[in-house]
């Protein structure tokens, strides 16, 4: 396998150091649109399989000519460059691999009841061309989306005949010692998933929207995180898990905590959550671009965090003994054994082991398709038991 990993911040420098504990692969080429940043990662991992590119990510002939002679094109940037990326690995051939979807567009006129352009829906559109081509398209194979796509899925073939509800809940008690607010994630992309409208499924009206922050509810989460309120946002999963997961609802919520909703909605008050360019004396910039630009990179923050993040998918239905069940499936990961193991904190590090876990199986062949797939059309069971032999083990309550 000749994987070519596109972006070297916090995710893609935690999946090279993932994935150098490895031997699934042959060649693993990290490219930055800043060389200096892919050589960094390069050179913390110190291994010879491991090499340094410069590529534009929002380039699909820059990506095609790069991807010349990869097997694998691992997508580890930001949604905006999914397409482009997307569109690259397939002229050049290869395979691809990512952790979020194409992005979504509201619906003009009802927003908050109604979708619009869904996530993932661009990818999907072209599904045809990648089975005919006998590739593989394996999208949303992050943490969320991806591992809580693969508990439920687990949860289906496992634990229940029926299921009548998947709640992905997502929580952490994560503090950054020394910033008033200090995102432990791409602030580019928590603007954007936790401002559009989320997206509901029920198995008898389909998906549908509501509006931001929506459902507010209290969800205990494992292993001393407790309490954390959760509330509505868009995410993957809602879309990915009913095209291979029957189930009644499936909904995604996240732990936000009030005083970061109320930043994220005075940053859609003021504007600055736009990704559309604005003129500022003789430039242009996003809005969304200043306020990333402001904020610490996410990266950083290891050494500054303390407390465990917990990624996981609460299923309730009938188990196979007939009788009523409620589970959740999770994985929990704490920081201080993140930054000791890999010195890389928590929450990109939990992003990161999954996809070096998905490519590892399809290096085996332990998983194999065409078209594109998420990760809940693949048996859960081989990669569940791989990511303990990782040393990450997951749980279930």
């Amino acid at each position: 396998m000749r994987v070519l990993q596109i972006g070297a911040g916090g995710v893609g420098a935690a999946a090279a150091a993932i994935a150098a504990r490895r031997s699934f692969f042959t060649s693993w080429t990290v490219a930055d649109y800043s060389l200096s940043r892919a050589e960094r990662v390069v050179a913390a991992v110190d291994d010879p399989r491991f090499v340094a590119a410069q590529v534009d990510a929002s380039s699909s002939t820059e990506v095609r000519d790069l991807a010349a002679g990869a097997t694998h094109v691992f997508n580890a940037v930001d949604p905006r460059f999914v397409m482009s990326i997307f569109d690259g690995a397939f002229a050049a051939g290869a395979d691809y691999l990512d952790m979020a979807m194409s992005l979504s567009e509201p619906h003009p006129t009802t927003p908050y009841s109604s979708t619009g352009v869904m996530l993932g829906a661009a990818q999907f559109a072209t599904e045809s061309l990648w089975q005919e081509a006998g590739r593989l398209a394996l999208v949303g194979i992050g943490v969320e989306p991806g591992l809580s796509d693969i508990f439920a899925r687990y949860a289906a073939d496992e634990l229940f005949t029926s299921i009548s509800e998947i709640g992905v809940r997502d929580g952490a008690n994560l503090e950054v010692d020394g910033f008033a607010f200090a995102p432990s994630f791409s602030i580019w992309t928590t603007i954007e998933e936790c401002l559009n409208p989320p997206v509901i499924y029920e198995k008898a009206r389909g998906w549908f929207t509501t509006e931001p922050f929506s459902e507010p509810e209290v969800f205990d989460f494992p292993e001393g995180i407790g309490p954390v309120e959760c509330v509505n946002v868009e995410h993957e999963e809602v879309l990915l898990i009913p095209r291979w997961v029957d189930a009644g609802r499936v909904t995604f919520k996240y732990g936000l905590g009030a005083e970061f909703i109320s930043v994220l909605r005075t940053l859609h008050v003021l504007g600055l959550d736009s990704a559309a360019p604005v003129r500022v004396g003789d430039v242009s910039v996003a809005p969304r671009d200043v306020v990333a630009a402001c904020l610490p990179d996410p990266a950083s923050l290891g050494p500054r965090m303390r407390g465990k993040t917990c990624a996981g998918t609460w299923v309730r239905g009938t188990g196979v003994d007939g009788s009523p069940r409620e589970v959740y499936l999770y994985h929990v990961v704490d920081n201080e054994w993140s930054m000791r193991e890999y010195g890389h904190q928590a929450v990109v590090w939990q992003t990161a082991v999954n996809p070096v876990v998905a490519l590892e199986l399809l290096s085996a062949g332990t998983w194999s398709g065409a078209g594109v797939l998420g990760p809940e059309a693949f048996p859960p069971k081989p990669f569940l038991d791989l990511l303990v032999a990782y040393g990450s083990p997951w749980a279930m309550r």
